[in-house]
């Protein structure tokens, strides 16, 4: 029996992009493109009407930005994932993404050697962040210790949030697999992720972390 595929949505208003994205991703056995739009509402309308496991989306779109589309996405379909594309490396864009709760964000200028590591990393219900993005993370989160501020818990992902309460309650690897119903590895692969894209190292630094969001009680 054929193993599942992963149903793509691809939201770009350029054609050409699209067809360049489409050549990458329908080259890989576990990959399906089922559906093209040129606009952020078409993109939106698609998810709802259901038979998408991931979107990718443009951020520089007519009618809606692909942020504006991941929104409305996680509001009217929270189980589709969502990756974002840019053709800029700017930390506001980058930022904004996460908010709207992308997994990832991934440089049109390197889409043929990230694209698909980042797509399955966002089928894992992980995030994909390339380099610079994780450095703009760490500095973004040494500015806010400086000020005093609060960290903003849409860093995360609502996963690794998830994960990031369960560690701070004292949950064991283990216990939190249990609990998620995932392997032991999933959960490890989890919380490095989440130290590196916070720059935290251990757990007392999370739960800390954890506590100044509001994820747990202190």
């Amino acid at each position: 029996m054929a193993a599942t595929k992963t149903r793509i949505l691809l939201a770009d208003d350029h054609a050409l992009v699209r067809r360049g994205l489409r050549m990458i991703l329908d080259a890989e056995r576990d990959f399906e493109v089922v559906t093209e739009v040129s606009n952020g509402a078409e993109a939106v309308e698609a998810v709802r009407q259901g038979g998408i496991d991931l979107a990718i989306l443009d951020i520089a779109m007519p009618r809606m930005t692909g942020i504006q589309a991941a929104r409305e996405m996680n509001r009217v379909a929270p189980e589709v994932r969502i990756l974002m594309l840019s053709m800029y490396d700017n930390e506001q864009y980058f930022f904004e993404s996460l908010k709207a709760g992308a997994s990832g964000y991934v440089l049109k200028s390197v889409a043929d050697q990230d694209l698909i590591e980042a797509c399955r990393s966002a089928m894992r219900g992980e995030s994909f962040l390339y380099p610079g993005a994780i450095t703009a993370l760490i500095r973004d989160y040494l500015q806010r210790e400086r000020q005093g501020d609060r960290m903003p818990k849409t860093i995360l992902t609502a996963r690794e949030e998830e994960i990031t309460k369960l560690i701070a309650e004292g949950n064991s690897a283990k216990k939190i697999a249990e609990a998620l119903k995932i392997s032991v590895k999933t959960v490890d692969r989890h919380r490095a992720n989440i130290l590196q894209k916070l720059g935290m190292r251990d757990r007392l630094e999370l739960t800390k972390f954890a506590i100044r969001t509001g994820l747990v009680e202190p």
